[in-house]
């Protein structure tokens, strides 16, 4: 649709995308696919033996890397509404791999953090994937790796900050 010339502030152009981006967005849409199908999740459920659907496990995931956090950055940090996070965080309360507990900076608050079962659950969780992973990519070398890893941190971080200033 072409731009309205009586719209005060059309908003800024946006340069048509360069073919390298083309390929990781086909890459990136290859790698989603992959590792969201529910025959990889329930592979990986049995191999760790955790008996919990893909977001449970998402979360156990998040809540490791970086707890204790409040529900509402949980739902930031993985890109789902907040009411999402609040019936996971009250089905892993029941399960007993999380908890809820006071936040230090606003005593009104709480934050999630998780249990002894829920670290043992994302530790086996981890585990399983990191040797499907390594075996995968065993021919890489670890420069490679160290590359990539950091190059995937960054378009991360770069995506969660475009979505906050949309947001």
């Amino acid at each position: 649709m072409p731009p309205d010339p009586d719209d005060p502030d059309p908003g800024p152009a946006v340069p048509p995308a360069s073919p390298e981006v083309i390929e990781i967005e086909r890459a990136l849409t290859r790698v989603t696919y992959l590792s969201t199908r529910a025959r990889r999740h329930e592979r990986l459920r049995a191999l760790a033996d955790v008996p919990l659907d893909r977001a449970a496990v998402a979360l156990l995931r998040q809540v490791a890397d970086c707890e204790p956090l409040r529900p509402g950055e949980l739902a930031q940090r993985l890109g789902v509404e907040a009411s999402h996070v609040t019936r996971t965080v009250q089905q892993m309360e029941r399960s007993g791999h999380v908890t809820r507990v006071p936040d230090p900076d606003d005593g009104r608050a709480q934050r999630i953090e998780l249990t002894d079962a829920g670290r043992q659950a994302v530790d086996r969780v981890r585990a399983a994937g990191v040797g499907g992973m390594q075996r995968a990519l065993s021919h890489w070398s670890p420069e490679e790796l160290r590359q990539l890893a950091t190059l995937f941190h960054r378009m991360v971080d770069d995506f969660l900050a475009y979505d906050a200033d949309e947001g």
